[in-house]
C-alpha cells in the first residue's frame, strides 16, 4: 500500500470516527431529555417550571428550577436527584433516583441547569 493510500484510509477512519462521536453526543442528549421528561417533568413540568401535572397535587409545590437552582453546584443538583430532597433539607416529595448511573445524573444536572438560562 502506498503513502497516498494510507492518508486516504487514515482519513476515512477519521471521518468515520468523527460521525459516530457526533451521534453518540446527539443520542445522549436525546437520551437525557427523554430521562428528564420520564423521571422530572410530571412534577416540574417540560421547561422545569414547576408546573407538571402531578406537581399541582403537591405540598409544597415543586420547585422552578429555572430560579431555585441559581448559584447552586453541579455537587448540589447531583444529590438532590439521587438522594431526594431531604437529603438537602428540601421537600420529601423530591424523589431519590438511587438506580441512576453517574453519566445520567450529570446528564440530568447539566439538563436542568439550562432552564434558568
Amino acid at each position: 500500500m502506498n503513502r497516498r493510500m494510507r492518508l486516504v484510509l487514515v482519513l476515512a477512519c477519521l471521518t468515520f470516527s468523527l460521525a459516530v462521536s457526533r451521534s453518540t453526543v446527539a443520542f445522549a442528549a436525546d437520551d437525557t431529555a427523554t430521562l428528564y421528561i420520564q423521571r422530572c417533568a410530571s412534577c416540574h413540568g417540560d421547561k422545569g417550571h414547576g408546573d407538571g401535572p402531578a406537581g399541582k397535587y403537591l405540598q409544597p409545590p415543586p420547585a422552578d428550577l429555572a430560579t431555585s437552582l441559581k448559584g447552586k453546584t453541579d455537587d448540589w443538583i447531583a444529590k438532590v436527584i439521587k438522594s431526594g430532597g431531604v437529603s438537602v433539607g428540601l421537600s420529601p416529595t423530591m424523589v431519590p433516583n438511587p438506580d441512576l448511573s453517574e453519566d445520567q445524573i450529570k446528564g440530568l444536572v447539566d439538563y436542568v441547569k439550562h432552564f434558568g438560562s
